[in-house]
């Protein structure tokens, strides 16, 4: 007799071939279906081929569901990582959690208020010219060596323009810091006299007081010092106030370019290439040897309505076969329906179990447990002599 290990290529993938206890159940499987669908009786026209291609199927099939809920429990933690390979085994890994999926969505606010992101700023200046309000942005920002910035064929096309931020020559501050409120203070500010004065008093405060004042100050030199303004339209700024000074100087600027999401230009560490959705996610097969018996009873059951549905495919040929005396009726319909409605329910039931533990979903469950678990504690007496009087 023919078992499964002595077969030439006993399944149509092989990919649990090389399995000893896959080879152990396969065998055990011809018998268990064939006696599910009446053999010691009837006559079951399937194969240890067919049974066997059956078997291979419904565990693939486990296999996907399986890996599709916790492809979606952890896709956040997985996405930008290496794709690597679907033998790489990460489908028997349980994933740290990261941040990294957080950050990476607060990187483009970050950007704009000037503390980080993945794309690149460039700093440019104009040259002001006395009296003239208007220039063009393309042809006169100039990099630190003098060079058009839109020269360069990355910095195109011409609409990609964002300026970040524009740069001014502000007094120094260090007085100002220590004492803002001061009155001479604010007379000194506007004339750029840069030491204490004697109104100035130092105190001593905690930490986050420095932060505060830090803050006000530049409010302060934003609001009440004659900084430069600008306005954009088209490829034009305009300047405010109008440079009235013999010797105007550059007017600094802290530019971006809208970015690309396909080519961040900052840095290339990739996760641009990496894990991007759940089709890409590193996941391979499950192996047999580590499923426990839900998994293959699962799996049985579900081989099982794939046979019958096979079963059903093999007798529908044929409504009737011709018997001495009539026709003998064959049930082909009714396997074939009978066995998809249990695949059905037996992925129905899977994927309901598996929705109720995905991750976010256990950590609801822990939350109304330590809720409920509250409730009861509350009704607990203290014992004696344990209670804590106040007043």
């Amino acid at each position: 007799m023919s078992t499964f290990a002595r077969t030439l290529n006993p399944t149509p993938f092989g990919f649990f071939d090389n399995e000893d206890d896959f080879k152990t159940e396969a065998d055990a499987m011809v018998t268990f279906v064939k006696r599910k669908l009446g053999d010691d009786i009837l006559s079951v026209e399937l194969t240890k081929k067919q049974i066997w291609s059956c078997f291979e199927e419904s565990f693939l099939e486990y296999g996907s569901i399986v890996n599709q809920y916790q492809a979606k429990s952890q896709l956040a933690n997985l996405l930008g990582a290496p794709t690597g390979s679907i033998l790489s085994g990460s489908e028997q890994l349980f994933p740290r959690e990261n941040f990294e999926f957080m950050l990476r969505r607060a990187e483009p606010y970050s950007m704009e208020a000037g503390l980080g992101g993945s794309y690149n700023t460039v700093s440019g200046s104009i040259q002001l010219i006395q009296n003239q309000q208007d220039y063009d942005i393309y042809s006169s920002l100039k990099d630190e060596s003098g060079n058009l910035i839109f020269s360069s064929s990355a910095n195109t096309p011409r609409t990609r323009l964002k300026i970040m931020e524009v740069f001014h020559h502000s007094p120094q501050a260090a007085y100002r810091f220590f004492d803002t409120n001061s009155a001479i203070n604010y007379l000194n500010n506007e004339f750029s006299f840069e030491s204490f004065t004697p109104e100035t008093v130092f105190y001593v405060l905690p930490v986050f007081e420095d932060v505060l004042r830090g803050g006000q100050l530049n409010l302060s030199s934003r609001v009440r010092r004659s900084n430069y303004s600008y306005k954009i339209t088209g490829t034009k700024i305009r300047i405010f106030p109008q440079p009235t000074r013999s010797d105007p100087k550059k007017l600094w600027f802290r530019i971006g370019f809208n970015p690309d999401p396909m080519n961040p230009g900052a840095y290339d560490d990739g996760t641009l290439h990496g894990v991007s959705n759940l089709s890409n996610v590193p996941y391979g097969n499950l192996r047999y040897d580590r499923i426990n018996s839900i998994g293959r009873q699962w799996t049985r059951q579900y081989c099982l309505g794939l046979c019958k549905e096979l079963l059903g495919h093999i007798r529908s040929k044929f409504s009737s076969v011709p018997i001495p005396g009539g026709d003998l009726q064959l049930n082909g319909a009714d396997l074939i329906s009978q066995g998809r409605e249990e695949q059905e329910s037996l992925r129905t039931e899977l994927k309901e179990m598996l929705e109720s533990l995905t991750y976010s979903a256990m950590l609801e469950d822990e939350a109304a447990a330590a809720e409920n678990l509250m409730r009861i504690l509350k009704n607990i007496p203290i014992p004696n002599g344990k209670a804590i009087i106040m007043g």
